[in-house]
């Protein structure tokens, strides 16, 4: 099964925005924008909405899930929509036991570091996916024009929180895994692929205009090490939805040296987070593909002749590139004035 004809990418509605021209390399209307976790985080209305309800469950709710992505489209005038969700919202779909700890972040009730705990990794159903199928066809119903990215946790950054249990700074775990334990690791991998592939397809087949995949953590790997042990799961992960022709963004944080092999596990475009120059990120990654970012969330509190200097520089290095979506170059902080966040795109949009 592929896309639907009445499909936001072939019934008129998508296909020639702004965010989807910019990301295949044509010329787009103007500067396409939108943020990493717009969703949630700073916005009031979020706040409200999700009193007394867990991140998860919030997740889970399709009617919920659907609204929390709509708000910063409304607020902010952003050129697309990111699906609310979490990374390991397919690993709870399965039926793996984790919760995300207020301060902490996501905590396995039993971490998975043997071959027996892979061997017996519950697989991720079909019929499972259902709040998220339902919760995209709510959220496109009210989109429009605007196109949705659909978003799943990149493999590695999966299966990191699995081997760990628990958000870490280094990743030892599995940085050891991969070496000390290949076929573990191999095994593990392929879940997490499958998984985030998955939850993926589910998605774009739903509506999504274009699928991100985020590699919070690839930042920790060497070029050699993650180009041997993550990337060939990262496409394995997005084959999943390769045969469905929507634009694809590969992401990741700190991963200045990796940006050719994200490149290279064939997508549309790559994500590039603030710690590198966006005109270096481009001569590295040529023109075979667009750029996404990359604003230093940082600055979104700085004065505004601070911000609107350095988003106007941003946009300028963009314009190097085959086609940029300005983006921060990383999420947004939940500290930030929405505000500040709706006159950048003012901003961007009259450049």
């Amino acid at each position: 099964m592929t896309l639907s004809q009445n499909h936001p990418m072939l019934d008129g509605r998508t296909q020639d925005s702004a965010l989807i021209q910019a990301l295949t390399g044509k010329t787009p209307s103007h500067h396409p924008v939108w943020f990493m976790r717009q969703a949630g985080r700073s916005l009031p209305e979020y706040m409200k909405l999700r009193e007394g309800v867990s991140m998860l469950d919030s997740c889970l709710d399709p009617a919920m899930a659907s609204e929390i992505t709509l708000q910063p489209v409304r607020r902010h005038k952003v050129d697309a929509a990111i699906f609310f969700s979490d990374i390991v919202i397919p690993l709870r779909l399965a039926g793996i036991g984790v919760d995300i700890v207020p301060g902490v972040g996501p905590v396995l009730d039993t971490p998975i570091r043997t071959a027996q705990q892979v061997a017996e990794l519950p697989e991720l159903t079909d019929e499972s996916l259902e709040p998220i199928r339902e919760a995209v066809k709510l959220t496109v119903a009210e989109l429009g024009k605007t196109p949705l990215i659909g978003f799943a946790g990149a493999p590695f950054t999966v299966a990191a929180y699995m081997v760990e249990g628990k958000p870490s700074r280094d990743h030892l775990g599995p940085r050891t895994m991969m070496h000390g334990d290949p076929d573990v690791w191999d095994g593990l991998m392929k879940w997490a692929a499958k998984a985030s592939g998955l939850f993926l397809r589910a998605q774009v087949q739903a509506g999504a205009s274009a699928a991100q995949l985020f590699d919070s953590w690839a930042g920790s790997l060497s070029l050699p090490d993650y180009e041997k042990y993550v990337a060939p799961y990262s496409s394995l992960a997005l084959d999943h939805v390769r045969d469905l022709g929507v634009p694809m963004i590969h992401f990741g944080t700190g991963t200045g040296e990796l940006l050719t092999a994200m490149r290279d596990v064939g997508v549309d475009t790559v994500g590039v987070d603030y710690r590198i120059p966006l005109q270096t990120a481009i001569g590295r990654l040529g023109q075979e593909v667009s750029v996404q970012g990359n604003i230093d969330p940082a600055l979104l509190t700085a004065p505004w002749e601070v911000l609107e200097a350095h988003v106007r520089e941003v946009v300028e290095a963009g314009k190097q590139a085959r086609g940029h979506v300005v983006n921060l170059g990383h999420g947004v902080p939940p500290t930030t004035d929405p505000t500040v966040l709706t006159k950048v795109v003012e901003l961007i949009h009259s450049l």
